[in-house]
């Protein structure tokens, strides 16, 4: 059986690859073409395990990522993407802006009609942070 040309070039996808990147500027997230592009229709995924570093204390974030988008012409590929997410381990960065970075980098390797990310953080001195960004920029009345 041949492979599509789409799928020949997906780097990670069906390789062994034990080594993840050691931060989000390193990881390579991939695409593939979207099949049904002439239909709007959402794509969820969810990351129950994402941990990043708190920037001052050092100590670890954890949280439940969600990612919600109508893809474009372009899908992304979720080997590249669980990838992409772990290279947040040892990244200090603020939940805040952490969100606000995987939207902008996600949105901007797959151009998607309309994406909305969610990180539900761990409690951390009995407060718990939700941070939920949408691409396009639609105003706080449209934010899920």
């Amino acid at each position: 059986m041949t492979q599509p040309s789409q799928v020949k070039d997906l780097t990670l996808l069906g390789h062994s690859e034990n080594r993840l990147p050691q931060t989000p500027e390193e990881a390579q997230l991939e695409v593939f073409d979207n099949r049904n592009a002439d239909r709007n229709y959402w794509i969820e995924l969810d990351y129950p395990e994402f941990s990043s570093l708190c920037p001052v204390t050092g100590q670890p974030d954890t949280a439940h990522l969600t990612i919600r988008y109508i893809p474009g012409e372009k899908c992304l590929e979720t080997k590249s993407l669980k990838y992409y997410l772990a290279s947040f381990r040892n990244f200090p960065s603020f939940n805040e802006d952490i969100v606000n970075r995987i939207l902008d980098d996600l949105s901007g390797a797959v151009t998607p009609r309309r994406m909305v990310v969610k990180g539900r953080f761990s409690a951390r001195g009995g407060i718990r942070l939700t941070a939920t960004a949408s691409f396009p920029d639609a105003g706080l009345e449209d934010v899920e």
